[in-house]
């Protein structure tokens, strides 16, 4: 038997998935949460063996959710359900620990194998998603946001999502001085000159909603 913990903002996302998934004989839904910081308590929990994890959550999103899990619980699977097409964030969240990237419009029957996959210690990589592994190890470019550290991507759409250098020094438990070497570092990677061209680009780059 999997054990699944259900990581959504969305009462009705998590209703069908719980609704879809209890069908499945060999799995089974242990808990569920809203946002980021439940995803982690659900993790410390040790009831589940599979992650599901949205990315776009109020209070701590899914990339910061998923740097904390990985973090504590390295072996943890965490496979990412989100509405965001694979081409704004999955090979960025694969390098970053994730097990899977999948669309919530893929066919459920996919996330069913897509558990499977990942419960066994393997990676569930869509076609997709490996056609642009493959051509970012052959060299083409990809695209700025892409290129950005684990803690880099982090403290951008942070940034991009209004907050202040204060206030993410607050909730990641880091210095002022250390949140604001992070912003000049994504800056430069991402040519950009303010706050406000973050925003814009995270909003064309559909990164954020």
């Amino acid at each position: 038997m999997i054990r699944v913990g259900i990581v959504d903002d969305h009462s009705i996302v998590r209703s069908g998935l719980r609704q879809f998934l209890s069908e499945e004989v060999d799995l089974r839904i242990t808990g569920e949460a809203r946002n980021g910081r439940e995803a982690l308590e659900l993790a410390r929990g040790g009831e589940v063996d599979v992650l599901l994890l949205d990315i776009s959550m109020p209070d701590q999103g899914g990339v910061d959710a998923l740097a904390a899990i990985k973090a504590r619980f390295p072996q943890l699977p965490v496979l990412i359900l989100s509405g965001f097409p694979e081409t704004q964030y999955a090979t960025a969240l694969l390098r970053q620990g994730a097990s899977g990237y999948l669309n919530k419009d893929c066919d459920p029957n996919d996330i069913a194998t897509a558990i499977r996959t990942v419960a066994l210690g393997r990676r569930y990589i869509t076609s997709a998603v490996a056609e642009m592994l493959a051509d970012g190890l052959s060299g083409d470019d990809r695209p700025p946001h892409e290129l950005l550290s684990e803690r880099e991507l982090q403290v951008f759409l942070r940034l991009a999502q209004g907050q202040t250098v204060g206030q993410m020094a607050e909730s990641m438990f880091l210095s002022v001085k250390t949140i604001s070497t992070y912003r000049t570092r994504v800056l430069e990677k991402l040519k950009l000159q303010t706050n406000s061209d973050l925003t814009y680009y995270a909003l064309k780059n559909g990164l954020i909603q």
